[in-house]
């Protein structure tokens, strides 16, 4: 089967690529995942999208995302409710130390037009009356920021990638690819064979295994992060509840739920998902001293998810001088769902050999060469 352009991926990554290849007019596109759309990172996601980053380019690659999103369904002509909500993120401080530097990041994000800002105590109270006001020293808000149906999202890009002509494969498994003088000439999955010379690594946690499968060292691993979901109440929180030093993140979600999630910092680099009690035990001790009126709700279920982690916490967009007509789209740190209409764009724009939106060098794989451990986002829980 011969395709212009196969897309490895049909999380929201991989199919937000093909709807923008799509609208610059180019065809044969076509998307393969071993899953069905969402069935990887993306639909075990916190759903959150934010702006208030550490890093410039972060900053940049959410504040232009969100902007798409806020139009997202007109754009997309998605018939259905994206459950879009702006209410906000706020970051809690828990010592002067991150309170200056939270001071630093604000003053980044205002430089780039996000209208983050620091908050007192009390004003924080103001937003969330039920916070523990001893748990927290100050804090950031941002209305921008919110909470969007990552089911919902990927859906409004699959369906208006198809009516612009993307064909899509699921349940069907990358085992191969074939290369050839610096060149891709193939691709071998458990039930078909692509003939194309472009390919698209969207594989979020399997990027590196597909790019070591075409013959590419992507510095990324996979690694299980867990969230819990309560039983819906009625609405006592609007924006989303963080805190770095803490470990959590902690938002009610449109029909009433409280969605929380937080990191370990022993998990293996493999790629289980599972969900175990120790998450469950340590979540609620950091809920419950953050928010004691959460620890009144019942958790209705619990699960992991892959984070796809790059050394510096930022993404790794383009193309590679390892291999033409590779391009990669991986990285994101748990952080792909907010950032997919701007990896979309670029992908788009570098593939199209059109002069990108923004400067990717600083999101190019070769940057990792001279790497630094300076530059490292911070702003992830």
């Amino acid at each position: 089967m011969k395709t212009n352009l196969l897309i490895i991926g049909a999380g929201i990554s991989g199919v937000s690529i093909a709807y923008n290849l799509a609208k610059k007019g180019m065809t044969g596109i076509h998307v393969v995942d071993k899953g069905y759309f969402t069935s990887g990172a993306t639909g075990r996601c916190g759903a959150g999208v934010r702006t208030q980053w550490a890093t410039e380019m972060n900053c940049i690659l959410a504040l232009k995302s969100i902007e798409f999103f806020e139009k997202a369904k007109e754009i997309l002509e998605y018939p259905h409710d994206l459950e879009f909500k702006q209410e906000g993120y706020l970051i809690l401080a828990t010592s002067q130390a991150e309170h200056l530097q939270f001071e630093k990041n604000v003053r980044l994000q205002n430089s780039l037009g996000i209208p983050s800002r620091q908050l007192s105590k009390d004003e924080a109270l103001k937003i969330v009356p039920h916070l523990n006001k001893d748990a927290f020293y100050s804090a950031t808000f941002c209305q921008k920021d919110g909470h969007l149906n990552p089911f919902k999202m990927t859906e409004a890009y699959y369906l208006a990638a198809k009516k612009l002509g993307v064909t899509f494969s699921f349940f069907e498994e990358v085992t191969e690819i074939i290369t050839e003088n610096h060149q891709i000439q193939a691709v071998k999955t458990n039930k078909n064979l692509y003939e194309t010379h472009q390919v698209v690594n969207a594989a979020g946690g399997y990027s590196r295994e597909i790019g070591l499968l075409a013959g590419v060292d992507i510095p990324v691993y996979a690694e299980n992060h867990e969230i819990l979901a309560t039983e819906p109440v009625e609405k006592i929180q609007g924006p989303m509840v963080m805190s770095f030093s803490k470990n959590i993140y902690c938002q009610q979600v449109p029909h009433g739920a409280f969605l929380m999630g937080r990191s370990d910092p022993h998990v293996l680099k493999n790629h289980s998902t599972e969900s175990t009690w120790q998450f469950l035990d340590a979540m609620a001790k950091t809920v419950v001293d953050i928010m004691p009126l959460i620890g009144e709700l019942r958790v209705v279920r619990q699960w992991g998810g892959s984070y796809n982690m790059s050394p510096d916490r930022q993404p790794i967009l383009g193309k590679t001088s390892d291999l033409e007509g590779f391009y990669m789209a991986c990285g994101f740190s748990g952080h792909g769902f907010m950032f997919a209409p701007m990896t979309g764009l670029l992908l788009a724009e570098v593939i199209m050999n059109e002069t990108p939106t923004i400067d990717m060098a600083p999101l190019s794989i070769d940057r990792f060469q001279t790497f630094n451990h300076e530059n490292v986002e911070k702003s992830v829980v």
